[in-house]
């Protein structure tokens, strides 16, 4: 179980630290299906289509390992 936690907190630590430079050269968070949308004064998003590349991804890492 400790060993889970380890490699998940590794994996978001990585990523957060990857999602600026990955941002600009991959469009997450902009595709077809991703809402965004300002709301007085204050901007929301909701990338739902993100959401569905992320796990995708996911799953076939996952599938292959």
């Amino acid at each position: 179980m400790l060993k889970w936690l380890i490699v998940l907190f590794a994996a978001v630590l990585v990523v957060g630290l990857l999602q600026p430079r990955a941002g600009r050269l991959l469009p997450l968070g902009r595709l077809p299906g991703d809402l965004r949308f300002r709301l007085r004064g204050k901007e929301y998003s909701f990338p739902f289509a993100s959401a569905v590349v992320f796990s995708l991804i996911a799953g076939l890492i996952g599938w292959l390992l």
